[in-house]
């Protein structure tokens, strides 16, 4: 009886969530590439699955997808149908990489920083906030 109660009620729990399960980066360049293809999308629920949660990555991210809202359409298809350009992946240490990448609609380059925290590599925007001191 347990059993015919709660497993449909589980499956249901699982389909209310809404979350989407996105594979775990292998490596920094997977996790850089993952993040920017979800940037360029517009797909801000998979770029914060790949993002380092802190304060200041989670408000760079948040005004990210403010000016990607309001974005006028034909430039959001645009970002979506342009290609990762990726200038220079350079290994830090073993849990750190620098990203730099331009996309083929934009070619404004980007820094980035991959780092692997317990085992799981995550994009640290940080970087960014280096770069334009």
């Amino acid at each position: 009886m347990i059993k015919k109660i709660l497993l449909p009620s589980l499956l249901l729990l699982a389909a209310c969530t809404g979350s989407h399960s996105y594979k775990k980066a292998e490596d920094a360049q997977d996790a850089g590439r993952e993040f920017i293809r979800a940037s360029l999308d517009g797909d801000y629920e998979k770029a914060n699955f790949y993002m380092y949660h802190d304060s200041t990555n989670q408000m760079l991210l948040d005004k990210w997808k403010q000016d990607y809202d309001r974005m006028a359409q034909d430039q959001r298809k645009q970002y979506k149908d342009a290609d990762i350009l990726p200038i220079n992946i350079q290994t830090v240490n073993d849990s750190t990489t620098s990203y730099t990448y331009a996309n083929t609609y934009k070619k404004d380059t980007t820094t980035i920083k991959v780092i692997r925290v317990q085992g799981d590599w995550l994009v640290d925007l940080k970087e960014i906030l280096q770069s334009r001191k």
